[in-house]
C-alpha cells in the first residue's frame, strides 16, 4: 500500500488526501502543446512539473498511466472562437501541409522534453485522430439539450447550462460578473450568450483543416479534445486532470461542463494546475511576443541571455519554486540557478565518497528483527 499522498485540489481549493478510483493505479491526464512553432520555456514548465510529480507517483508504488495531449486542430488564435486556425495558419504562411506543421513542431517538442530529462507520457493522443469521437460527443450535448445549431455551426448553450449547474465553479467566475465586464467581440454575432462556445465550426472557404459533419464541413472547437480524449484513454471517471494555470479559463471550465453534460457528473476526482513562467511580471508566451525558445535557452542565442544554458539548469531553475508560484524569469535567475546546481551535484559526489557506517548499512529487516 503507498503511503499517504495530499493534493492540492485547484476545484475545492484545498488539500485533499490523495484515493485513487483503482488501488496502487493512477490515471493522469495533462493538457500538452499546440504545435504551430517552437517549445519556450513556458511549455518547460508543465512538462517538468509534471514530470516530476508522474515520478514521485511511481515511486511511492502507483502504475501511472499518464495521458498527455497534441492539440493539432481547432485551437484558433481568439478565445472567442475568432480568427484561424494557429496550425493552418502556420501552414499557410510556410506553404506547407498543416500535418507537416505539426510533425515537425511535435519532433521538435519531443526534443526538448528529452533534454529536460522528461520522461514521455504513457498516451500521446492527437485532436486531429479523434473526430468522429468528437462529433460523437457533441451529439449526446445537443440530445441533453445543451448546445444549439446555427449556420453550420454548433456551440454549448452555457446560459442554459448555468441554470442547473455552476459554469464558473472550477475558475471561481460568476456568469453574471462575467457578463458584466464583458464586451462584444469578433465572432461572437453566431452566438446567444457571450460565453457560449463553440463544440464545431462550419470551415469557411480558406479554412485548410475541415471534415465532414451532420452540421457542415467544418471542424471541432478546441476544448472538446480533452472531454473525448480523456474519457477514451483514462474512462468516464479518472484520478487527475493537470494543465497550466492559463488554461484554467476558458479551456478546463469549459471542458468541466462538457463533461458533466455527457457524463452526469465531473469526470475528474482532482484537478492540479502549475502557475506561470513570466518576464517582468508578464506571461510568457507565443501569443505575446515575449517567449524564448528553449533552443534560445540551450545555446544563449537570445538578446536578454549572456551565455548558454544547459538543459538541467532549466529543470533546476523550475523546480526551484513551488508548482502553484509564478516564477520569473531572467538571466540572473537562470546563472543563480546554475550555480545551485553545481554545488547541489558536488555534495553528491562528496556523499557517494563517504564510508558506509555498520549502523546505516544494517537492512530494515534484520533492524526489525533487533528490536
Amino acid at each position: 500500500m503507498p503511503p499517504e499522498l495530499f493534493i492540492y485540489n485547484t476545484l475545492t481549493r484545498e488539500k485533499e488526501k490523495f484515493e485513487p478510483l483503482v488501488p496502487g493505479h493512477v490515471g493522469l491526464y495533462v493538457c500538452g502543446p499546440t504545435v504551430y512553432g517552437d517549445p519556450h520555456l513556458g511549455h518547460a514548465r508543465p512538462g517538468v512539473v509534471y514530470d516530476v510529480f508522474v515520478r514521485l507517483l511511481r515511486y511511492l508504488g502507483y502504475k501511472v498511466r499518464y495521458v498527455r495531449n497534441i492539440t493539432d486542430v481547432g485551437h484558433l488564435e481568439n478565445d472567442s472562437d475568432s480568427g484561424e486556425d494557429k496550425i493552418g495558419r502556420k501552414a499557410r504562411l510556410e506553404q506547407v501541409e498543416p500535418m507537416e506543421v505539426v510533425q515537425h513542431y511535435t519532433i521538435r517538442y519531443h526534443q526538448a522534453m528529452a533534454s529536460l530529462n522528461t520522461l514521455p507520457p504513457s498516451i500521446e493522443p492527437r485532436a486531429s485522430g479523434h473526430i468522429t469521437e468528437q462529433i460523437a460527443m457533441i451529439k449526446q450535448i445537443l440530445d441533453a439539450g445543451m448546445a444549439y445549431q446555427v449556420n453550420g455551426s454548433v456551440y454549448f448553450d452555457v446560459e442554459k447550462y448555468n441554470k442547473t449547474h455552476r459554469y464558473g465553479i472550477l475558475s471561481r467566475r460568476v456568469l453574471e460578473d462575467l457578463l458584466a465586464n464583458t464586451r462584444e467581440l469578433e465572432g461572437q454575432d453566431e452566438k446567444r450568450f457571450p460565453f457560449d462556445f463553440a463544440l464545431w465550426k462550419k470551415a469557411s472557404p480558406e479554412h485548410i483543416m475541415h471534415w465532414p459533419s451532420p452540421w457542415s464541413e467544418g471542424f471541432p472547437g478546441w476544448h472538446l479534445e480533452c472531454s473525448v480524449m480523456s474519457s477514451k484513454y483514462l474512462g468516464l471517471v479518472f484520478d487527475i486532470h493537470g494543465g497550466g494555470m492559463d488554461l484554467l479559463f476558458p479551456h478546463h471550465e469549459c471542458e468541466l461542463a462538457q463533461n458533466t453534460v455527457t457524463r452526469g457528473k465531473d469526470s475528474v476526482r482532482y484537478w492540479m494546475h502549475n502557475n506561470l513562467i513570466t518576464i517582468n511580471g508578464q506571461k510568457m508566451g507565443k501569443s505575446l511576443g515575449n517567449f524564448i525558445t528553449l533552443e534560445e535557452l540551450f545555446n544563449g542565442t537570445h538578446p536578454l541571455l549572456t551565455q548558454p544554458f544547459h538543459p538541467m539548469t532549466i529543470r533546476f531553475f523550475i523546480l526551484q519554486a513551488h508548482y502553484r508560484r509564478t516564477l520569473d524569469f531572467s538571466n540572473e535567475a537562470l546563472v543563480a540557478a546554475g550555480k545551485g546546481l553545481k554545488r547541489l551535484l558536488q555534495a553528491r559526489r562528496v556523499f557517494a565518497k563517504l564510508p558506509v557506517s555498520q549502523e546505516a548499512a544494517v537492512s530494515p529487516t534484520l533492524q526489525e528483527t533487533e528490536e
